[in-house]
Formats: structure tokens, C-alpha cells, sequence
């Protein structure tokens, strides 16, 4: 059977952080009360889902894609004891962590605060799954658009603070931040202790040049992550310019302070008539982004 999950609420962990204001007993007391705020509406997701007949969806009810109910049957029994899974997604733990003491998550103070804070989002899951034998779980929420409403949000909330909240994305979940120089051995490593903390859903990424060249390269790597990480990838280019047979990387450039993708060899500024695929969070993108996600994905820099 496929998966099976009731919906996702995500906490955005900088605003607590920045809330905080350097607190770390207020941090913690504001954390309890947006998990519980979460909570709630994580049980709304569940309250809407009951009492749904398995005739909704044919094919997943009742011809096997998530069970093999009766005609007319409620799925209620299928949202109890483990068979699906419901999921506090995090967002922003790079930020949050600076946010409160001035270390990133690649600083062994950060490191350890970071891992902690993940440590009691597990916390309160495995609490209200104990009480509603709900299967609460942990999850890295792929931010494909939201990272830019939540820094939007941010900045109208807390002003511009440097290395928080002076661009238009936070971090996704876990991830060491896109313009860290880190090499991609080192940033595997690091955030496969954030990985296992988060078991409803994570990956990781390393970003690197055109490998066509350098196959060895990309098995080390590909032995590294099978060995050190549950789940990670490599992110790469494919674009092509339909105006002028351009295949290399096609440019992100600024003007009048918006991010424009742009064919560096003839200059074309037509989405239509460009293909661009990115890595955006977990699968890969071609129907370009918000100037959030484009600003994210112009910042990444090389691991390898």
C-alpha cells in the first residue's frame, strides 16, 4: 500500500526564536504554546477526515493505493494506530538558532541547541500520539512557496535583522543555510543527526557543478550518502534555451529589484521559450518559483 498521511501544519521556528528575543525561557515557554496551537490544528485536519466514506476515492480506499475497505465503508479506523501519519512540519531551524545565541547550526553551540529544539518537536508528537493513538510525526516541510510568505511575514513582524531575516526565504527545515561553504561530505555528515530526528519525512542535498566529467566523483559521494544518511541527493542543472540552443545554466539577474531568469548567451527573458529545471525540495521543478524560492536557488553555492 502507498502512504498515507492526514495533512501537515508547519511551525515557523524563527518567529519563535525572534519572539524569544534572546530568552531562552521565554523560547521555551512560547515553543509549548506554538506546539499546542499546532496541536489543534492538527486535530482539525483529523476532525475533517472522519467519517469520510471509502466511495470518495475508489481507488485508494478500496482498490488497494492505501487500503481495501468496503463500498460505503468509513475510514475512520485507518486514521488510528499507526496505519497513517499526520505531520508537524518545522521550517527555519538555521535562523532560530541564530536568532537566539549567535551560532549556526555548523558551530557545535548551535549544533547542540539546534538538535535539542529537534528533540522536543519530537517530543510533543510522541505526547499526543501516547493520549490519541494518532500517529504524530516529525516533518521537514519542503517550503516550495512558503519559505517566502513566512520571511515576508517576518520582516513586516521584526524588521530586517541581519543574517535572520534580510532575505526572502528562511532555511528549510534542518538544512545548513544555502550560502554556507561547506564541502558536501561535511554537510552530509552534519545533518544526518538532524535527518533522524525528523522520521516523518527529510532530505538532504548537496549542490554541484555539471559531473558529466567526473563519474568517480559522484559515486564517492553516492557510497558517502548510502553509508551516512538516510536520504539525501544531488542537486544539478538541465536548462535550455529554445531561442538560441543555449543548454548550459541559464542566469538569474536583478532588475528594478526583481530576480529575472535570463539565457546568458542571447539574453532571452521569455519563460515560454526557456526550460529551467532546479532541484526545488525534494523533486525537481521546471514552472519557475516565487522571488523567495528564485532568490534561494540564485544563492546556493557549490559543495563539490
Amino acid at each position: 500500500y502507498g502512504r498515507f498521511n492526514q495533512g501537515v501544519v508547519t511551525v515557523n521556528l524563527v518567529d519563535i526564536g525572534l519572539s524569544a528575543n534572546r530568552d531562552m525561557k521565554k523560547f521555551w515557554e512560547i515553543f509549548d504554546e506554538r506546539m499546542e496551537l499546532c496541536h489543534r490544528a492538527l486535530q482539525a485536519r483529523h476532525e475533517r477526515l472522519k467519517g469520510t466514506l471509502s466511495d470518495a476515492a475508489p481507488i485508494l480506499w478500496q482498490y488497494g493505493a492505501l487500503a481495501r475497505l468496503e463500498k460505503g465503508e468509513k475510514i475512520d479506523k485507518l486514521l488510528y494506530n499507526g496505519y497513517s501519519t499526520i505531520s508537524l512540519g518545522y521550517a527555519g531551524l538555521w535562523e532560530c538558532v541564530y536568532s537566539l545565541i549567535g551560532k549556526k547550526l555548523t558551530e557545535e553551540e548551535g549544533k547542540e541547541l539546534g538538535l535539542e529544539i529537534m528533540r522536543k518537536l519530537n517530543a510533543a508528537c510522541a505526547k499526543w500520539k501516547a493520549e490519541e493513538n494518532i500517529d504524530y510525526s516529525i516533518y521537514g516541510t519542503p517550503l516550495e512557496s512558503t519559505t517566502y510568505k513566512f520571511a515576508k511575514c517576518l520582516q513586516k513582524r521584526f524588521g530586517i535583522i541581519k543574517g535572520v531575516t534580510d532575505r526572502n526565504y528562511i532555511t528549510n527545515s534542518y538544512h545548513v543555510h544555502v550560502t554556507e561553504e561547506i564541502s558536501a561530505f561535511d554537510k552530509l555528515k552534519l545533518e544526518s543527526e538532524f535527518q533522524a530526528l525528523s522520521p516523518g519525512g527529510a532530505i538532504s542535498y548537496v549542490e554541484v557543478p555539471n559531473m558529466q566529467d567526473n563519474l568517480p566523483a559522484v559515486l564517492n559521494v553516492m557510497k558517502f550518502i548510502y553509508d551516512n544518511i538516510m536520504y539525501a541527493e544531488l542537486n544539478t542543472k538541465s536548462d535550455y534555451c529554445q531561442v538560441c540552443g543555449y543548454d548550459g545554466e541559464i542566469a538569474i539577474v536583478e532588475e528594478d529589484g526583481k530576480l529575472i531568469w535570463e539565457c546568458p548567451n542571447c539574453h532571452n527573458r521569455d519563460q515560454d521559450k526557456m526550460n529551467v529545471a532546479r532541484r526545488t525540495c525534494g523533486y525537481i521543478g521546471t514552472q519557475f518559483w516565487n522571488q523567495g524560492r528564485t532568490q534561494e536557488i540564485q544563492e546556493r553555492v557549490l559543495h563539490l
